[in-house]
Parts: structure tokens; C-alpha cells; sequence
């Protein structure tokens, strides 16, 4: 009885770690640099004790960069933004909300219908033809809507919501 016992627990001991590594490979990663964004509110997928995910840039970046080139009524003529789709950020952390509270380091606030988020290639951009943002230069991230490819986003409404130095993220 005693040698049947122990393949069995043998298997039983495999099949909990594979079930936890599992587990591990599905949650998300923990940042390895300064934490630059912070998302919390209705999420399925967080990494820390908060139940908020946190992110740095190497998170952000290796979830995709795209390239967004548009006027701004900030900047002049048309820069070229680069940084991970908002869409796509929302979808790591497993955001199940229909409204995002975009946060600037100075605690401004704007909500944000996390629909537009689906309906354009939104992006928190993390560059600005080609150089990493300072917070002077209102980085480290810009919320950036194509807006030369939607005439409805070119309104002081929809310019509200091309936060800068956007720090947070709180998914209602």
C-alpha cells in the first residue's frame, strides 16, 4: 500500500505546482523600475497588496508600443507620441469598468468613458517624436488621442481628456 502511496503523492505534489505556476504565469508582473503608473477600481489582475497593479516603463513598453501622429492644442504641428495602447493596458489588468478616472500627478482628475478607449487608438504615450518625456514636457505619460483622424475630438471637451503627466488610473 505504502509503494502506491508515494507515486500518487508524487503526482498530486506535481500537479499543485504545475496548478500554481499556472496561476503565476496568468497574474501580473511586478515592476522591476519606478513605479510610473498605478491603476485601480474594478480590475481582475493586480500586483500588490492593494489591489492595485502597478506598472514602470518596461511593463508599459513590453505590452506594445504604437505610434500616434496628431496636433495637439499643446504642441506644434504634428509630433509623432509612441507609448502602449490604453485599450491594451486596461486589458492586462482586466478592467471591467465603463468609466476611467485619468489622474495627473497634481491630483487633477478627468473621467474618461473607457469606451472611447475601444472606439480610438488611444494612447499613454511615453514619448514625443522619438524622446522620453520629462515632467516639464509633460510626461512621463501624456493620454494622447488621435485627434487629426476624428473631427469630434477636436473640441475643448475632448481636449480635457488629453491628461499629461498622468500618474493613475481608477476604473469605476
Amino acid at each position: 500500500m505504502r509503494t502506491l502511496l508515494r507515486p500518487l503523492a508524487g503526482l498530486f505534489m506535481m500537479g499543485a505546482l504545475c496548478t500554481m505556476t499556472s496561476a503565476l504565469a496568468d497574474g501580473l508582473a511586478k515592476p522591476t523600475g519606478p513605479v510610473v503608473l498605478t491603476i485601480s477600481g474594478k480590475l481582475t489582475k493586480t500586483n500588490t497588496d492593494k489591489q492595485t497593479a502597478v506598472f514602470d516603463m518596461a511593463m508599459l513598453k513590453s505590452i506594445g508600443m504604437k505610434t500616434v501622429q496628431t496636433s495637439t492644442t499643446w504642441t506644434k504641428g504634428k509630433p509623432k507620441f509612441e507609448g502602449p495602447l490604453a485599450r491594451d493596458v486596461l486589458k492586462a489588468v482586466g478592467a471591467t469598468g465603463s468609466k476611467t478616472i485619468a489622474i495627473a500627478l497634481n491630483d487633477y482628475k478627468v473621467e474618461i468613458p473607457t469606451a472611447d478607449f475601444t472606439k480610438y487608438d488611444v494612447i499613454l504615450a511615453i514619448t514625443m517624436d522619438g524622446k522620453t518625456m520629462s515632467r516639464r514636457e509633460k510626461g512621463p505619460l501624456w493620454i494622447i488621442y488621435p485627434r487629426d483622424q476624428f473631427p469630434e475630438l477636436v473640441t475643448p471637451e475632448a481636449d480635457a481628456k488629453f491628461l499629461w503627466q498622468l500618474k493613475g488610473l481608477d476604473v469605476k
